[in-house]
């Protein structure tokens, strides 16, 4: 009877506390890791992580905000073949902006959002090989992308995302908190 007491007063509880929705001055901030890349891809993965930060600065009317922020997120590879060893780093770093749609209301906790992002893509290439002509094949660089992501609150500053997109992996997920 307790557990059952206390089962309906969490539910109750959980139903009560609604998040906002993303609005003008929000700031909330992304630590996930991410599945599948379209970086290397040669070897053994390291898991992808990144992290991300949107700041609300215009509501543009109707159902909408739109947020800058940036973006940091690390991947690697390494392959080895009969005592060779070769490995890979890409370190993404980036400014972003989105447009939050706002136009669910009868689902407060959820937050939609679509961007582009212009990052600056930092590879690091090493072997312990004799050969370095592949060193001169992969660079750094600027790259543009886009994403789709979308943030349910499970309370006022706690949340799940999931993200789809290019940067250091194709889909990130992970925790967001409401600052």
């Amino acid at each position: 009877m307790k557990k059952a007491i206390f089962t309906l007063l969490v539910i109750f509880i959980a139903g009560a506390v609604h998040a906002q929705q993303f609005q003008n001055g929000t700031t909330m901030a992304n630590a996930g890791i991410g599945l599948g890349t379209a970086l290397g891809g040669l070897g053994k993965a390291r898991p992808a992580i990144s992290v991300s930060l949107d700041h609300g600065m215009w509501d543009i009317g109707g159902p909408g905000v739109i947020s800058l922020g940036g973006y940091i997120g690390n991947t690697g590879y390494k392959y080895t073949d009969l005592g060779y060893t070769a490995k890979w780093n890409y370190t993404i770093v980036g400014a972003r902006g989105a447009y939050h749609y706002n136009g669910f209301t009868n689902v407060p906790d959820l937050d939609v959002y679509g961007g582009v992002m212009l990052g600056y893509n930092i590879v690091k290439y090493s072997s312990d090989g004799d050969d370095d002509s592949m060193s001169n094949s992969y660079g750094s660089g600027l790259g543009f992308s886009g994403f789709l992501g979308g943030r349910w609150f499970f309370s006022e500053q706690i949340g799940g995302y999931a993200e789809l997109g290019y940067g250091v992996s194709v889909l990130n997920a992970g925790i967001t908190i409401k600052f």
